[in-house]
């Protein structure tokens, strides 16, 4: 007879390992995890960074032809949403589309200025790249176009590679090739499904930076709104002062600025009437479009444009030509403008994914990030092969949509209408609209992306990310677009830093009759432990870190023992570090943590560790930390690992 126990009666690796540490008073013993091997860590890890949503959940155990249709959904949600339209959302869909028409129609001539690109290619970037984000966005309530901050800085970018005035056709060509390159990383961050990239830019930054891009894109526009003719091509508050008050005196022109300052008044009062009664609404699309239509007419009847009264002239008729041709496919260009694209997608991939998700909430719907991504890299990549510039989501327009009451992207479908028709029959009567209303509806709409309530809002929140904004802002305003996106991105990659190798630590006492420690700042009433300092740590614990928090908790043991040397109490003998917040930890801080394990001995000071997690186990084990501090010193608690402290405590004394 076989006197070996059974295979099935023998512990495991983990259960041998636990065997000696210590159990607390309910007779549980700190867990470790089962042992995965590597190949099995990365694919988890790889899992976890890439698939969190599990995105092929919906097509586990379905048929070949089920699993081929959802993917097909997948990729063209206009085939899940379309087979339940009907009228009923058509007419919600119907006006809406008219009515975002109506704003984005003049805002793309404006916007195409912005970009030192013709007015057409602002009108074709309407009707194309709509038609492809319905038929693969996620969002019900976007609107897709032209914009004014990309714009800005696709055509600041531009210019700095080409003169647009002096080599117009390879400056468009350009445009093109950006705009190609903006779709490929759109597309190609969401086909990788690395979303997350974009997350960078911190919302303060993104905030500062809107709005000093909006004051910026503001100024600029001083230049249609007066009248000046010699304008500086810089985009700094400085320069852009300077040059219109040194042609105050004869570089103004009086009439346009009448008819400027007067749309302006116009538009802005149309603008807070319908903010403060969402009823009137539609006051705030029709005014664009009623002043282009005013305005010209006022034009057309008085003849200003021969006392120096800057028109928009031409505008060619027909839809959108072929530019597959016109994108540089090589060349010293093909690499500038994928520099340009990449800067100009990404820009456009944080506005329109942060508008998608505001609307989706306030509607109590969920957008898909990685989905949006290649929805909107192939409409860029579209729109780049028949002359459109950088297409994104449109706040001003999206927020109109939204209130006109739209119920899917059939709007953008409309509005796409309404601009292939302006773009075959209407465009000729464009030629007598004054830039000074151009001007005025540019600055009407870029004055909302000063959003106040929320520079407030973050300074009340955290300053750090208040220095952020300020950072961006003042980058925009006082030197370039280019460089205010840069130090938005650097400092919100700054503070990710500082937060990474400043982590925060808290000292820890007993609530009065419970088991339960707690922060004594936060809790005022908490009391400590005497002889025994407790500290947790709320962080990774990386080799970016680890000697700061070694030191960090000597200075706390230093502090604390000055204050019981003050007020005659006994001396700290045992050290607990609560180690439940501590998700990871990599060879510098296991080393660390040697040293402040012979730092403690020398002062006799006993280190205790409480609640380590399962991952912080496995490397402890791998690392023979556990046989170095002792498995007796591992507790499952803090109140376990006190209760063991007061102890000794307690024996010593007897003794």
């Amino acid at each position: 007879m076989n006197n070996h126990p059974a295979s099935n009666d023998r512990p495991s690796e983990a259960e041998s390992q636990t065997a000696f540490l210590q159990k607390n008073s309910h007779g549980y013993r700190v867990g470790i995890p089962e042992k995965r091997n590597f190949f099995e860590e990365f694919a988890c890890g790889f899992r976890e960074t890439f698939f969190h949503d599990d995105p092929l959940y919906h097509y586990k155990d379905q048929p070949r032809r089920k699993q081929f249709w959802l993917g097909l959904r997948s990729l063209f949600p206009i085939l899940e949403w379309g087979r339940h339209y009907n009228l009923k959302k058509f007419k919600g869909d119907l006006l809406a589309g008219l009515t975002i028409a109506s704003l984005c129609i003049p805002q793309d001539i404006g916007y195409a200025k912005l970009a030192n690109v013709p007015p057409n290619n602002g009108l074709y970037t309407s009707f194309v790249p709509p038609l492809v984000y319905a038929a693969m966005g996620s969002s019900r309530d976007i609107a897709i176009g032209p914009v004014a901050v990309v714009s800005l800085l696709l055509g600041e970018l531009l210019k700095h590679e080409i003169n647009p005035k002096k080599h117009p056709q390879e400056y468009l060509y350009l445009a093109f090739t950006a705009t190609f390159f903006a779709g490929i990383t759109q597309a190609a961050l969401g086909f990788l499904r690395l979303g997350f990239l974009v997350e960078f830019l911190s919302h303060a930054a993104v905030v500062g930076f809107m709005a000093g891009a909006a004051i910026t894109i503001g100024l600029q526009q001083l230049k249609g709104l007066l009248g000046i003719k010699n304008f500086t091509t810089n985009t700094d508050i400085v320069s852009v002062m300077h040059s219109v008050f040194s042609n105050a005196h004869h570089g103004w022109n009086w009439q346009t600025v009448v008819i400027g300052m007067s749309f302006l008044v116009f538009l802005l009062t149309a603008k807070y009437i319908a903010y403060r009664n969402h009823k009137f609404f539609w006051l705030l699309a029709i005014s664009p479009l009623t002043s282009v239509i005013v305005g010209t007419f006022c034009v057309y009847m008085t003849r200003v444009d021969k006392d120096g009264v800057n028109i928009v002239r031409h505008l060619d008729k027909g839809i959108n030509p072929s530019s597959v041709h016109k994108i540089y496919w090589s060349g010293p260009y093909l690499v500038k403008g994928a520099k340009i694209g990449i800067l100009t997608g990404i820009i456009g991939l944080t506005e329109a994914i942060a508008i998608g998700r505001t609307f989706a909430t306030l509607k109590g719907y969920q957008i898909d990030g990685n989905k949006e991504m290649m929805a909107l890299g192939v409409t860029n990549i579209m729109g780049s092969m028949t002359s459109c510039i950088v297409a994104t989501g449109s706040f001003s327009r999206s927020a109109v949509n939204f209130m006109a009451g739209c119920n899917t992207a059939m709007s953008n479908i409309v509005m796409s209408m309404i601009v292939l028709l302006t773009l075959l029959v209407i465009t000729p009567l464009f030629k007598y609209t004054p830039n000074a209303v151009i001007a005025a509806i540019i600055i009407n709409a870029v004055v909302g992306l000063i959003d106040m309530k929320a520079a407030v809002r973050i300074w009340k929140v955290d300053k750090l990310d208040f220095l952020a904004l300020l950072g961006a802002f003042f980058g925009v305003i006082f030197k370039s677009v280019e460089v205010g996106l840069l130090i938005a991105v650097m400092l919100s990659i700054a503070k990710i830093l500082f937060q990474v190798t400043r982590p925060k630590t808290a000292l820890l006492g007993n609530l009065p009759r419970t088991n339960i420690y707690r922060n004594v700042e936060q809790y005022p009433e908490a009391v400590r432990v005497p002889g025994v300092l407790i500290i947790r740590i709320d962080s990774a614990i990386y080799f970016s870190n680890s000697n700061y928090l070694k030191e960090r908790i000597l200075r706390w043991l230093r502090d604390e023992e000055d204050l019981n040397k003050e007020h005659g109490l006994p001396r700290n003998q045992q050290l607990v570090l609560e180690m439940s917040a501590v998700t990871d930890i990599d060879t510098s801080g296991i080393l660390e943590l040697e040293e402040l394990l012979k730092a403690l001995k020398r002062l006799y000071v006993q280190l205790e560790l409480a609640n380590p997690g399962p991952l912080i186990m496995d490397k402890f084990l791998a690392a023979n930390y556990v046989e170095l501090i002792g498995p007796e010193h591992i507790f499952l608690s803090v109140d376990d690992a006190v209760a063991n402290c007061t102890s000794k405590f307690k024996v010593t004394e007897n003794t």
